[in-house]
């Protein structure tokens, strides 16, 4: 692919708009965001909140700690963290500089101030509204489709920002309908390591650095040290264990930043880290993983742009696809063998149910990514899936497209169900 074909450009921008920094989990931090919004239009600190939530947030938000609060977890947790700390113009980095003294504030906010939770259902999968007010005062912020889409502003009835609801894949982003596994790899092949050695390096860094600190740690179910536990000297169990302990430490309450992709650090963690770990223990050349890093995540959001930011459909499992694509890369494999691999892993994976970010997410990170490893596995044995068994179809193209219909249109129905047993007290 040559810099002048039109693609080469769009690439180069899909990963600069999906590799982004984060702090915590992203849709307690989308919440912060808005809160710190609706917090610095009013003008002061609101005496009470309104939060009016699509089921999708209330999903994956009510379990997950809210980093930089002393362990809250919560939609509350996470707007009072906005409210009290949060700087609205380092939007997912909202709560990246909060102080002690900060915290012990967010406690005595909540203590003191009431706070409605309402289940919104506005047509949007994700949707976040807040009101926030001030004696006679109120202020609005509203975010939809994507963690910093902020769409509505509003200080009273006055109108300070109100942006058009496009269609969630429209999301104001660089169009995703040239993603191909063909064009991901010519790319990867061809690009200038430059055009993208900022992003790709900031993931590198960041997410290994939460990866150790989930094996260094104790977070949640300390999956990744479970996994690693009597095989430290086994390559295919250390990057499972890696991606995992990262999502460990993630979870519940690492203070510590992510790069992530489509949205989410599970998936940008899932997408990155397998790689890394084998690019570093085989001697692959730094370029050799920036290349294999390039599919990786272009293939994890190939699969997501079908599926959608939130689904019932588990979001590892496309990013560990990604990583068996890019460990194909690694291994001298193109398109054929990337190909099979994906499409063997998405056989293997796509019933894995999104029920929300926690601790047991860890674990299906660590089950996606050894789906791509059995994925690549079966190519490299001379193995694979054909069209006709299940939901595989002759061709990885027409292979992605099904899984992203039955994750959008044929598990809606089991996202409403989810939400359901999640709200049940």
């Amino acid at each position: 692919m040559l810099p002048t074909d039109p693609c080469y450009s769009q690439y180069v921008q899909i990963l600069k708009e999906e590799l982004r920094p984060a702090m915590g989990c992203t849709e307690p931090i989308a919440i912060a965001y808005a809160a710190a919004k609706a917090r610095s239009v009013l003008g002061g600190m609101p005496d009470r909140l309104l939060i009016e939530v699509s089921g999708n947030i209330i999903k994956n938000v009510k379990s997950v700690v809210v980093p930089h609060t002393g362990g809250l977890r919560g939609i509350p947790a996470a707007a009072a963290a906005g409210v009290v700390a949060g700087d609205a113009e380092a939007e997912l980095e909202v709560l990246s500089k909060v102080t002690p003294e900060q915290i012990a504030a967010m406690a005595a906010f909540l203590e003191r101030t009431p706070i409605e939770v309402h289940h919104a259902n506005t047509g949007h999968i994700f949707d976040i509204m807040i009101t926030a007010f001030r004696g006679a005062d109120s202020a609005f912020a509203r975010i939809v489709d994507y963690h910093t889409n902020l769409v509505t502003v509003r200080r009273n009835q006055e109108t300070l920002l109100e942006k058009e609801i496009t269609r969630q894949q429209d999301e104001g982003l660089t169009d995703r309908t040239c993603l191909s596994v063909a064009g991901i790899v010519d790319f990867a092949e061809s690009v200038d390591v430059e055009n993208v050695r900022a992003v790709l390096e900031r993931q590198i860094s960041y997410n290994m650095a939460i990866a150790a600190e989930g094996l260094r740690g104790n977070y949640g179910a300390n999956i990744g040290r479970t996994v690693l536990r009597g095989r430290e000297n086994d390559i295919n169990y250390k990057m499972r264990a890696w991606a995992a302990a990262g999502s460990d430490a993630r979870m519940n309450g690492c203070e510590l930043p992510v790069v992530i992709n489509s949205g989410s650090g599970n998936q940008g963690i899932t997408a990155s880290v397998p790689v890394i770990v084998y690019a570093r223990e085989t001697g692959k050349t730094h370029e050799e993983l920036l290349r294999a890093l390039c599919v990786s995540n272009l293939i994890t959001t190939h699969l997501k742009t079908g599926i959608g930011r939130l689904s019932a459909y588990c979001g590892a499992v496309s990013a560990g696809v990604g990583a068996g694509a890019g460990l194909a890369y690694l291994k001298g494999g193109r398109f054929e063998m990337i190909a099979h691999t994906v499409v063997n892993a998405v056989a293997v994976t796509s019933g894995i149910i999104c029920d929300g970010a926690k601790a047991s997410c860890a674990a299906k990170i660590a089950a996606a990514v050894d789906a791509g490893l059995l994925g690549l596995a079966m190519y490299e044995d001379g193995n694979q899936f054909f069209g006709g068994d299940g939901i595989v179809k002759t061709g990885v193209e027409n292979t992605i497209a099904a899984v992203g219909r039955l994750a959008r249109c044929g598990m809606e129905q089991t996202d409403k169900e989810i939400i359901e047993l999640m709200m049940e007290r």
